[in-house]
C-alpha cells in the first residue's frame, strides 16, 4: 500500500496548493451510482469501504482509482482472515474460516487489485491494523496522516512555518519500519530527510540503527548537494558523539563518494581520517574513492599517503578500479606510486586493463622539460630511473598483446633517446622488429636522430636503409636529419647526395631541408651553391622566408664582402614580397661604402 501512497502524496504536491490544508470530509454521490449494495463482511472489519468514503478528500485520489472505486465488488462474503495486532497479513493462510467458501477456488484472488482501496489503518507493512478484542486496538498510523506526512516532506521550499512543528501536529506512530520506509521514498529532498531524521532523533522512544543511517546517507547522496552533504556529515558526527557503533563503512564510503563528486578533496578526506573514530573498518573502496577524490582536486601529497597506506593493508579493488588509481596517480605525477601500485597488482595476479599499463608506460616515458625563468634542470637520473621501470613493464606484455602497444613502445624508446641511451633505443627497435609490434617511421626516425647526434652517420644510414628494406619509404624529416648530421661532422657532400635523393623521392621538400644544406654551404664559404639552392626552393614547392634570406645576407656580408649579391637578394626579397629589416639594409650600405672606399683608395694613387 505504501507505493499508491507514495504516489498520491508526490501527484498532489505538484498538482495541490502550496500549504497543507485540513482534512475536510465531502461525502457526495459519486459520478455513476452502481445498482449493486456495499458487502458486509465476516469479519470484525469491512474490508472494502463505503462509496462515500472513496471521496472523502478528492486531492489524494488519481482519476484511476476513482474509476476502480465506481463499481463495488461483487463477491457475497469476505473469509474471515487474520486479525492479530501485527496486522492483517494478505499472504498468511486463512486459519480462522473453518468452512471454506466454496465459491473461490483462490482466497487470495479476491484481494487481486484491491491495493491501495482501504481506508482503515495502515500498518508499516502496508498492510491493515485490526482490532484485537484481547489485546485492544493496535497502535497504526491513517492513510491520511501517512499521505500529508510525504506531501509535506516531498515539498521543496513551500512549507509554512518550520518542518518539525508540522511533523509534530500529523502525530504518527513510529517506529523503525516505517520511517526505514519514509526515507526510502523517492522524490523527498534530501534537507527534508534530515530534518525529519533530526526530528526523529528527539523522540525519546527511538534510536538510529546502522540500516536507517545508511538509508539516510544513500537517499540525500542521490542529489549530490553540497549544502545538504556538509549538514548530512554534521549529523553523522552527532549521531557517532552520542551512540558509537551506528555508523557504517558503507555510509562513511557514500559520504567520500558524494564529497568527490561534488569536488571537495579536502572533505573527502577528513572522512577518511574518521574511521578509526567511528570504529569503522576501510576496505578497498575507502582507499579508492579517496584517492579519486584527492587526484581530482591535485591533493597528490594526500593521495600518496592514502595509497601508502592500502598497500600496507593489502587491501586493493578490483582491476578495473585498481587501473583508475593508476592512471589517477600518473595524472597527478605520482608515476613511482603508480608504479608501486602496479607492482603489487602483479604480485597479486590482478590482470589490470590494457589501458592503464598503456598509459603508465607513457606517463613514466615522459619527458620533462624544465620550466621558463627558473634555473631548473632536467633530472637525468630520475628519467633514467623512470624509463627502466618502463622498459620492463614492456615484458610483461603477452605476444598477442604487444601487437597493439606501438605507442607504449614508441614513448620508452623516445625517452631512450632522450637520456641519450641510443643503444638501449636501438636494441628496443631491433627487438620490435622481431617480435612486434612493428615499428614505424616516427620509432625510425627517432632512433636516426639520436644516432646522428652521437655522430654515428654510418649506423644512421644503416637504419635508413632497414627501413626501405621493411617496405617504409623515409620521408623529408628522415632525409634533413641524415643531412644535418653530415652538416655538423662537415661532410657536406654526402649531405648533398642525400638531399639529391631526397628530391628523386619527394615532390615537395620542407624548408628545414634546404636550410641545412645552406648552412653546410655557409660554413665552406661556398655562396655561390647557397644562394643557387635558395632560387632553387620555389621548384619543390618551398617560398623563402626572411629568416632564410637575412642569415644567407648576413653571411655573405661579414665573410665574404660581397655586397653585390646581398643588393641582388634584397631585390629579389621585395620582388616575393618580403622585407628586409633596417639593419641587415644598413649592413648592405655599409660593406658597400666600405668597398667603394679601398677601390677609391686604391685608384687615386695611380
Amino acid at each position: 500500500m505504501w507505493g499508491p501512497l507514495a504516489r498520491r502524496a508526490s501527484l498532489y504536491r505538484r498538482t495541490a496548493a502550496p500549504r497543507l490544508r485540513p482534512t475536510v470530509l465531502h461525502p457526495h454521490v459519486p459520478r455513476r451510482q452502481s445498482s449493486t449494495p456495499p458487502l458486509s463482511s465476516a469479519s470484525h472489519f469491512s474490508l472494502f469501504s463505503r462509496i462515500s468514503h472513496f471521496h472523502q478528500e478528492t486531492r489524494f485520489f488519481s482519476s484511476i482509482s476513482v474509476e476502480n472505486h465506481e463499481d463495488p465488488p461483487t463477491e457475497q462474503l469476505i473469509p474471515e482472515g487474520d486479525e492479530s495486532a501485527a496486522g492483517f497479513d494478505f499472504n498468511a493462510p486463512n486459519v480462522f474460516d473453518e468452512s471454506p467458501n466454496p465459491g473461490f477456488e483462490n482466497d487470495d484472488s479476491i484481494f487481486d487489485g484491491a491495493e491501495g482501496d482501504f481506508d482503515g489503518p495502515v500498518a508499516l507493512d502496508g498492510n491493515l491494523d485490526v482490532e484485537d478484542e484481547g489485546l485492544g486496538q493496535a497502535k497504526s498510523n491513517d492513510p491520511e496522516k501517512v499521505e500529508n506526512l510525504l506531501s509535506l516532506l516531498q515539498s521543496r521550499g513551500t512549507i509554512n512555518g518550520p518542518l518539525e512543528s508540522n511533523l509534530e501536529e500529523i502525530d504518527l506512530v513510529l517506529d523503525d519500519e516505517f520511517i526505514l520506509k519514509v526515507l526510502e521514498t523517492p522524490c523527498i529532498p534530501g534537507e527534508n530527510l534530515i530534518c525529519f531524521f533530526k526530528w526523529v532523533l528527539k523522540k525519546l522512544e527511538f534510536k538510529s540503527s546502522k540500516v536507517m543511517l545508511d538509508a539516510l546517507v544513500s537517499a540525500v547522496c542521490v542529489e549530490n548537494r553540497k549544502r545538504e552533504a556538509y549538514d548530512l556529515w554534521d549529523l553523522v558526527n552527532e549521531i557517532n558523539e552520542k551512540e558509537k557503533g551506528v555508523v557504517s563503512t558503507e555510509s562513511l564510503n557514500t559520504l567520500i563518494s558524494e564529497f568527490s563528486r561534488l569536488g571537495k578533496g579536502k572533505a573527502a578526506f577528513y572522512v577518511f581520517n574518521k574511521f578509526e573514530e567511528f570504529g569503522c573498518e576501510l576496505n578497498a573502496d575507502t582507499y579508492y574513492l579517496t584517492i579519486e577524490a584527492l587526484c581530482k582536486r591535485s591533493f597528490t601529497n594526500w593521495a600518496s599517503s592514502v595509497c601508502e597506506k592500502m598497500l600496507s593493508a593489502d587491501k586493493l579493488p578490483g582491476s578495473e578500479k585498481v587501473g583508475k588509481i593508476i592512471s589517477y596517480l600518473c595524472k597527478g605525477d605520482l608515476t613511482k606510486d603508480a608504479h608501486l601500485v602496479y607492482i603489487y597488482a602483479k604480485d597479486k595476479k590482478i590482470d589490470l586493463p590494457t589501458s592503464s599499463m598503456k598509459f603508465l608506460i607513457s606517463s613514466l616515458s615522459r619527458i620533462g622539460a624544465a620550466k621558463k625563468k627558473e634555473e631548473e634542470e632536467i633530472n637525468k637520473e630520475l628519467d633514467q630511473e623512470t624509463v627502466s621501470m618502463a622498459l620492463e613493464m614492456l615484458s610483461d606484455y603477452t605476444d598477442e598483446n604487444r601487437k597493439h602497444a606501438i605507442k607504449p613502445f614508441s614513448s620508452v624508446i623516445k625517452k631512450l633517446c632522450w637520456i641519450q641511451d641510443v643503444d638501449g633505443a636501438k636494441k628496443l627497435l631491433l627487438e620490435m622488429i622481431e617480435r612486434g609490434p612493428p615499428p614505424g617511421n616516427a620509432v625510425f626516425n627517432c632512433v636516426i636522430n639520436g644516432l646522428t647526434k652521437n655522430g654515428s652517420m654510418e649506423e644512421a644510414v644503416s637504419m635508413m636503409r632497414l627501413m626501405e628494406k621493411r617496405g617504409l619509404k623515409p620521408d623529408v624529416y628522415t632525409y634533413s636529419v641524415v643531412m644535418s648530421g653530415y652538416v655538423r661532422n662537415d661532410e657536406v657532400e654526402q649531405a648533398s647526395a642525400i638531399f639529391d635523393e631526397a628530391k628523386k623521392n619527394h615532390s615537395k621538400l620542407s624548408p628545414i631541408t634546404f636550410h641545412t644544406l645552406i648552412r653546410g654551404y655557409c660554413k665552406l664559404e661556398q655562396y655561390d651553391k647557397a644562394v643557387s639552392l635558395l632560387g632553387e626552393m620555389k621548384t619543390y614547392g618551398v617560398t623563402a622566408s626572411h629568416d632564410e634570406y637575412n642569415k644567407l645576407i648576413k653571411s655573405l656580408c661579414f665573410k665574404a664582402l660581397d655586397w653585390e649579391t646581398a643588393e641582388k637578394l634584397e631585390e629579389e626579397m621585395r620582388a616575393n614580397g618580403v622585407v628586409l629589416n633596417g639593419r641587415t639594409r644598413a649592413l648592405i650600405s655599409a660593406i658597400k661604402e666600405l668597398k667603394e672606399g679601398e677601390s677609391g683608395e686604391i685608384s687615386s694613387p695611380a
